[in-house]
């Protein structure tokens, strides 16, 4: 089917352009609320004789918290915002287990069980695909284009829009570069070696897989080792080399697939219940978002830093580094443009994200061409 918005070329891409995307990042997280905003009280149980205590929010985190990059970004958002509120804003952090596992996190906010969570977009993507656009996009941008767009392009106010529709308040909070691709068990050579295979794959990468076959099964990163050794599934993509080392995937399959083109960035999202949210003070609100600013460029800068060591690592253990065949990558690209077609046909918030996307990137196309080396 014909690619409705056809792509954009990527670039070549200076490493200033991702300390600028960062600079911009940093104004728009941080720039002030409204005018003439009041408080409105600290949550529910947290006034002692008629003085205001400390507000307690606890907060699930997808990933484990002894995770690189992003099971840190938790704890030290914890930290940064109890130094930033002076104690009055504190933020108890939980972490995946047996009892309380990664794939509930977002269920056990919605009940009622946590004050908000910390985790990918792509959790709402089976209620809405739209919000896999929001997290990252196959084949899409690069880090600084998606934070031009999303802080300057219209992106957070849509965002904003679709997150209400479920009673949550979303912040960007987190951001890591380009993912690995996957493991496997054996050499892959055309996408017919996909059919059957049980995978661990997630977003709307996880649509271009189908298309060829694959059984994708959703499983949380406590879980995966255990998935893999016990053979519920055959293959896996979860995130970075250092992340998927931390999860020990290089010891039981060595066959590791780049580049990431299902997730070339991904995002992380603090949530909050619009019914928490609107009770906090506003000063409360401008800490929760300058935190997360400051966890968008350390999840960024710590992503980059971490990666080379690791994929010397995992080599060392045997593994093989390979990257796609081209033909798959092609295969892959035109299978996304049908997963485009069909979500934007049936979607009409999928169709108005990826337009407000694809057009902002199209606009910067020059810019892009004068500025890069290509």
């Amino acid at each position: 089917m014909p690619n409705p918005l056809p792509p954009v070329p990527m670039p070549l891409r200076p490493v200033l352009s991702a300390l600028c995307a960062l600079g911009l990042l940093l104004g728009a997280v941080l720039a002030p609320g409204p005018a003439g905003a009041q408080p409105t009280g600290a949550v529910s149980g947290d006034l002692q004789g008629g003085m205001p205590g400390p507000v307690h929010l606890r907060i699930g985190s997808f990933f484990p918290v002894n995770m690189p990059v992003l099971g840190r970004t938790a704890l030290d958002l914890a930290e940064h915002v109890e130094r930033m509120s002076g104690d009055t804003l504190l933020l108890s952090i939980t972490s995946p287990s047996a009892a309380a596992p990664a794939l509930d996190t977002i269920a056990a906010m919605n009940r009622g069980a946590l004050d908000g969570a910390l985790a990918a977009a792509e959790w709402y993507t089976e209620r809405d695909s739209a919000f896999g656009l929001l997290a990252s996009m196959p084949f899409g941008p690069t880090i600084d284009e998606y934070l031009a767009w999303y802080f300057y392009g219209g992106g957070r106010e849509i965002a904003r829009e679709l997150y209400r529709a479920y009673d949550v308040h979303n912040i960007l909070c987190g951001v890591i570069p380009s993912e690995a691709s996957g493991w496997f068990p054996h050499e892959m050579t055309s996408v017919d070696d996909l059919a059957g295979m049980r995978m661990r794959f997630f977003g709307l990468g996880a649509k271009v897989m189908q298309r060829f076959g694959a059984e994708v099964v959703a499983v949380g990163p406590e879980q995966l080792f255990e998935a893999l050794e016990t053979g519920r599934i055959d293959a896996a993509e979860f995130s970075l080399p250092a992340i998927d080392a931390r999860l020990g995937l290089h010891k039981l399959l060595k066959y590791y697939y780049f580049p990431g083109w299902h997730q070339p960035l991904a995002t992380v999202n603090l949530y909050i219940p619009q019914s928490v949210w609107s009770e906090l003070p506003d000063h409360h609100k401008a800490i929760l978002e300058a935190g997360c600013g400051d966890m968008v460029m350390q999840s960024l800068a710590e992503g980059e830093a971490l990666q080379a060591q690791a994929l010397r690592a995992i080599a060392a253990e045997g593994v093989e580094l390979r990257r796609w065949p081209a033909a798959m990558l092609v295969a892959f690209e035109s299978a996304w443009w049908a997963v485009v077609a069909e979500e934007s046909r049936l979607n009409p918030n999928f169709a108005r994200v990826y337009a407000s996307l694809a057009k902002f990137r199209a606009d910067r196309r020059t810019w892009r061409h004068l500025s890069f080396l290509q």
